[in-house]
C-alpha cells in the first residue's frame, strides 16, 4: 500500500485516489487515467459557457549527435507534441520523446517518456493535471509511473507566445527497476518555463526541480533548452540541451547525463 505518513498534507481527493493504489504500475495508471479523463469532463462541462472552438497543434523535432577519435559516440533523438486547445481555459497537450544512443558500439541510451499535461489558464493562474511514464536503460528503470496535480502561475506572457510562468505540482511516483526493487514516493515538483522570441530566433527552456517530501537528499533535477533558427513558417533548425540529474539510481548507473543534439523541426504554430 502507499504511505502517506511522511506528515505531508495532501489534498483530500489526492489522498483518496492514492489510497485507492497499490505498489502495482497498473493500478497507478489506471487511477491516472481515471484522475485525467475528471479533469476533461470538468473541462466539457465548462466548455459550454466558452466560444465554440477547437484547435489542434502539433511539432516534432529530430535530433542527432556523432563523434569519433576519442570515443565513437552516437545519438539520436525526436520528441513530438499534440496539443488540443478548447475554448477560451482549456489544453490537453500530449508529448513523447524518445533517445537511442551508442557508445563505442555498445547501446547506452534507450529512453522512452510519455506525459498527458491538461490544464486551466484564466489570466496569469494555471492549474495543471499530470500523468506520466518513462522507460530508462541508461539509469535502469523498467517502467515509472507518475500522477500529480497543482498550480501555476505566469509572471509575463504577450501576444508572440513569449513566457516566463513558474509552476508547482504534488506528484506520486512509482518506479520499478531492472534489478527488481521498486520504489514509491511523493515529490513536489517545480518547474520554471521561459519561452522568447525574437525575429526568427526562439529559445525554449523547461527546468525542473523534484525533491522527495521524505527526504529532500533525494531530489531529481533536469533542464531541457532549444534554440531555433526559423527558415519557412513550418520548419527550424535547431539545438538542443539537455540535463538530467537523478540522486538516487541503481548501483553503477550514472546519476547525470549531458547532451547537445542539432537538427530540424516542424510545427503548425
Amino acid at each position: 500500500m502507499l504511505d502517506f505518513r511522511s506528515g505531508v498534507i495532501l489534498p483530500p481527493w489526492f489522498v483518496v485516489l492514492a489510497r485507492s493504489c497499490n505498489a502495482s504500475g497498473a493500478r497507478l495508471v489506471a487511477a491516472g487515467l481515471l484522475f485525467l479523463g475528471t479533469l476533461l469532463l470538468a473541462a466539457t462541462a465548462a466548455r459550454a459557457q466558452q466560444p465554440d472552438t477547437t484547435l489542434i497543434r502539433y511539432s516534432g523535432q529530430l535530433t542527432g549527435q556523432y563523434t569519433s577519435g576519442g570515443v565513437n559516440r552516437t545519438l539520436l533523438a525526436t520528441s513530438h507534441n499534440v496539443t488540443l486547445l478548447r475554448g477560451l481555459h482549456f489544453g490537453a497537450p500530449l508529448t513523447g520523446s524518445f533517445q537511442f544512443g551508442r557508445q563505442d558500439g555498445r547501446l547506452r541510451e534507450r529512453e522512452w517518456l510519455l506525459n498527458a499535461t491538461p490544464y486551466y489558464w484564466k489570466g496569469h493562474f494555471r492549474f495543471y493535471g499530470i500523468g506520466g511514464y518513462e522507460r530508462s536503460n541508461l539509469r535502469g528503470i523498467d517502467q515509472r509511473y507518475q500522477l500529480g496535480a497543482g498550480p501555476g502561475w505566469a509572471f509575463y506572457t504577450d501576444s508572440l507566445g513569449r513566457e516566463v510562468a513558474l509552476s508547482n505540482l504534488l506528484l506520486r511516483e512509482a518506479t520499478y527497476f531492472r534489478d527488481g526493487s521498486e520504489r514509491v514516493v511523493t515529490r513536489s515538483s517545480a518547474r520554471l518555463k521561459v519561452v522568447y522570441t525574437r525575429g526568427v530566433l526562439s529559445l525554449n527552456s523547461t527546468t525542473f526541480y523534484q525533491p522527495n517530501l521524505r527526504d529532500f537528499g533525494d531530489y531529481r533535477a533536469s533542464e531541457l533548452a532549444t534554440l531555433a533558427l526559423r527558415f519557412t513558417a513550418r520548419f527550424s533548425l535547431t539545438s538542443t540541451y539537455t540535463f538530467t540529474y537523478e540522486n538516487r539510481v541503481l548501483e553503477g548507473r550514472p546519476r547525470a547525463n549531458t547532451n547537445l543534439t542539432v537538427g530540424v523541426a516542424f510545427s503548425t504554430k
